[in-house]
């Protein structure tokens, strides 16, 4: 579907664009540790994108070939995707989080010819993924082992002359693997063509106009993930806007007041912990009464915003997962109207969202323009259409036939409803409901969207096929972790949390409601494989390590419980 794409929307093309009509633009800001940072032009850009892509296609490598990326983002993460495309090639993501068994698994499956390893925090740890023989390219911000080991960026684009002309890729053509997070089994290769993303971000930017050439961004999730991916990369390809990254948690709040991002995208976890650092400086109770003094609510507005580095935030999203409706709500009395997405790796991100400034919490949305939606009236599964739409799995005929109906739409694998204005809300997943030894079936998404409304709470996963009531694990956070370590700490929060669950359970129906919570003070971490990259909850891995301690629980006959390895 992609012959309804202009030539000139294509990412390529994009980058020409710039490079002829905005040289001298600031394109991209990296921080470089201890405050220092050093802005891109998008001249310097091509400059390096040109030297790289000479270099690759100086291997001799096959047109088309593989070649991976493993990196925090950074400023030459994208310079080396562009470089990879600008030579012929196809760019294979990976999370900057990954075990060295699954970075093996992408690498062998995907063929990779290249790996380009950059800014890395497990780079030791991960390096025995790395197939033996498989040649590497270090970024500058690479660990030292790394750059030690491998030839550097910087030592290759001083000796290489810049690649000449404008050479592009057809829309059709096969730009990049993204290999999904894994939460049902192990990560599948999603192939998208130029001509894919070129259509996804035009028909999203139509919901987004604060995205233009003046607009600011900070690009922390994973650009791996292809809600960054399509926002951030191919945002700025379509509009020419500034980019900045993020250097490391620590330093956070330092590179968002840096940013002063006019768009801002981010999970519900993240924004969950926005909102739980300003309860822990001002009391709810003290933040409702102020705003709700006209001549006080402007001011600790401003003041909030402006902690957060998001006082010129005009447009701020949330998605990957479901956001809260109460969150929502908290975010709009500051002023911050969140607008929340839904779309995923098949259809490069977009299918569906909020309208600005029209908030229907609860809800993800109206489709994006040109795209279809439909929930299947035998299971209610949510099934789309769009010229965005994978080209398949990557040597994977058989997956690619399961994910799409006979007559071509994409099975998101997630259970929807409409309401009366057609907003779609997400209600759980198709194969996550589980059967209660009563027979009812339980939709544990929404309940763990209540659950996680705590503030002591970080994760959850609502549980319990074949018992007679279901169960939930909750893993706590940081900060009620530390409270657990001491005795009076940890009875504060078996009251606090058995009320909470009192309070979630009036609002379920008889066979939904939870027999009891059982409290984890160990993560939940890409490393122990309980959580996905972009921390999705791995129900399969946490049904294969406490499913045999259900009926112990159950039997306790507690509200609260706890469990340490």
């Amino acid at each position: 579907m992609t012959e309804t794409v202009a030539a000139d929307t294509l990412a390529l093309q994009r980058l020409y664009h710039w490079e002829r009509s905005a040289p001298d633009k600031l394109a991209l800001t990296q921080p470089l540790g201890k405050g220092a940072v050093r802005d891109y032009r998008w001249r310097d850009v091509l400059d390096q994108v040109r030297r790289m892509a000479a270099h690759l296609r100086g291997l001799q490598l096959e047109p088309g070939s593989r070649i991976a990326l493993l990196s925090k983002n950074t400023a030459h993460w994208l310079l080396s995707d562009w470089a990879i495309w600008m030579a012929g090639h196809v760019s294979v993501p990976l999370y900057p989080t990954l075990a060295a068994g699954t970075i093996r698994q992408i690498l062998v499956h995907s063929e990779a010819s290249l790996l380009f390893v950059g800014k890395l925090d497990g780079w030791e740890g991960m390096r025995a993924g790395v197939p033996a023989g498989l040649a590497c390219i270090a970024h500058p911000l690479a660990p030292d082992s790394a750059r030690q080991a491998y030839p550097a960026w910087d030592d290759i684009v001083a000796r290489t002359p810049p690649l000449q002309g404008e050479p592009v890729r057809p829309a059709d053509e096969l730009s990049t693997i993204m290999y999904t997070s894994g939460t049902t089994g192990a990560p599948k290769g999603v192939m998208h063509s130029f001509g894919n993303f070129a259509w996804g971000v035009r028909s999203g930017l139509k919901r987004v106009p604060a995205i233009d050439a003046d607009a600011r961004m900070l690009s922390y999730l994973p650009l791996a993930h292809v809600a960054e991916r399509t926002l951030v990369e191919h945002g700025q390809l379509a509009k020419g806007m500034h980019v900045y990254f993020a250097e490391s948690l620590e330093t956070f709040t330092a590179d968002l007041q840096r940013a002063r991002p006019t768009v801002l995208f981010s999970v519900p976890r993240l924004w969950v912990k926005f909102q739980q650092g300003i309860q822990a400086k001002m009391p709810p109770a003290k933040l409702d009464r102020l705003l709700r003094i006209p001549i006080l609510r402007g001011i600790v507005r401003r003041k909030i915003l402006t902690a957060l580095g998001l006082q010129e935030c005009a447009f701020a999203a949330g998605g990957a997962a479901p956001m809260p409706p109460e969150l929502l709500r908290w975010y709009g009395k500051l002023g911050l109207n969140l607008v929340e997405v839904y779309g995923m790796t098949e259809n490069c991100g977009i299918s569906h969202a909020t309208l600005p400034g029209k908030p229907r919490p609860g809800t993800v949305g109206l489709p994006y323009d040109g795209v279809q939606c439909r929930l299947d009236p035998a299971s209610g599964e949510i099934q789309v259409k769009a010229p965005c739409l994978m080209l398949g799995y990557f040597k994977d005929p058989e997956l690619t036939r399961q994910a799409f109906t006979d007559d071509g739409w994409l099975r998101t694998g997630d259970k929807g409803a409409l309401d009366e204005e057609g907003n779609l809300r997400i209600t759980g997943r198709v194969k996550d409901l589980f059967k209660t030894s009563k027979g009812k079936y339980v939709a544990p998404a929404p309940i763990e969207d209540r659950l996680v409304a705590h503030s002591a709470v970080e994760a959850c996963c609502v549980t319990g096929a074949n018992l007679g009531q279901p169960l939930a694990l909750v893993m706590l956070n940081a900060d009620a972790i530390r409270l657990a370590a001491a005795a009076a700490g940890r009875v504060a929060l078996e009251a606090a949390l058995g009320e909470h669950l009192k309070i979630v359970n009036q609002g379920l129906d008889p066979h939904e409601q939870l027999d009891c919570l059982v409290l984890t003070v160990d993560p939940w971490t890409v490393d122990n494989d309980l959580v996905t990259p972009t921390f999705k909850v791995k129900r399969n891995r946490v049904e294969a390590l406490f499913a045999s301690r259900y009926e112990a629980w159950v039997s306790a006959r507690k509200p609260v419980l706890w469990f340490e390895a």
